[in-house]
C-alpha cells in the first residue's frame, strides 16, 4: 500500500459518545507512534466520550475534524471503532455511509473492529466477504451477504478491496498489527 507506515494517512471515524474507549485510542495512538498521520474525525468537534464496556464513563478524546469535512481520496484507510451505540448511530449517518463507501469503490482498504462493522452493513458493502466481528452483530453480517468468523483478526481481500476485521478489544494487538501490516505492505 505504501512504502512505509510515515508515508500513511489513516481516518478513523466516530460518533462523539458511545465509543468503545481502548478500541479508539489504542489504534489512533499506536498507529501515531508508529509513524502514521492519523486524522480523528467525529460527527461535532467537541470532545469525544467514551466508555469501558458500554456502560462506564472512559476517556474523552479530542477530534481533528467531522466527518462531513474529509473526502476519502485524502487517506488510504479508513478505521471504524466500535461501541454499541456509537456504531447504531453511525450505521444511519449519510457521511460515514458515504465515506465506507467511497474507501470500497476507490479499492482502499477498511479496518472495523466489535460492532464498528455494522456500518458496512448499512453501507451496503458486505457482500461475497468474510469478517470477524463481535459476536452480537454475526446475523447482521450473514444477512448482508458476508462469512462471519469467529477469529482475533481477519483480513478479506475479496470484492477488490481489503477489509480487517476484528471481534473485541482483546484482539486489538491483532487488529493494530495487521493495520501496520497493511499500511507497510
Amino acid at each position: 500500500m505504501t512504502a512505509k507506515i510515515s508515508d500513511a494517512r489513516v481516518l478513523i471515524i466516530t460518533q462523539n459518545w458511545g465509543i468503545e474507549e481502548t478500541e479508539l485510542t489504542r489504534p489512533l495512538r499506536d498507529l501515531k507512534a508508529a509513524g502514521a498521520h492519523v486524522t480523528f474525525a467525529a460527527a461535532e468537534n467537541k470532545p469525544v466520550e467514551t466508555l469501558e464496556h458500554d456502560r462506564f464513563p472512559g476517556e474523552t478524546v479530542e477530534p481533528d475534524t467531522t466527518y462531513d469535512e474529509v473526502k476519502a481520496d485524502d487517506y488510504d484507510l479508513l478505521a471504524v471503532p466500535g461501541g454499541t451505540t456509537n456504531v447504531d448511530r453511525l450505521r444511519v449517518s449519510a457521511a460515514p455511509i458515504a465515506l465506507a463507501q467511497a474507501f470500497a469503490k476507490k479499492g482502499k482498504p477498511s479496518a472495523a473492529i466489535c460492532h464498528g462493522a455494522w456500518l458496512l452493513v448499512n453501507a451496503g458493502l458486505l457482500k461475497g466477504k468474510t469478517l470477524s466481528s463481535t459476536r452480537y452483530i454475526a446475523k447482521d453480517v450473514e444477512n448482508a451477504g458476508a462469512t462471519y468468523v469467529d477469529e482475533p483478526v481477519h483480513v478479506d481481500d475479496a470484492e477488490g478491496w481489503r477489509l480487517i476485521t476484528s471481534r473485541k478489544p482483546a484482539d486489538l494487538d491483532d487488529f493494530v498489527g495487521a493495520i501496520k501490516g497493511t499500511l507497510e505492505g
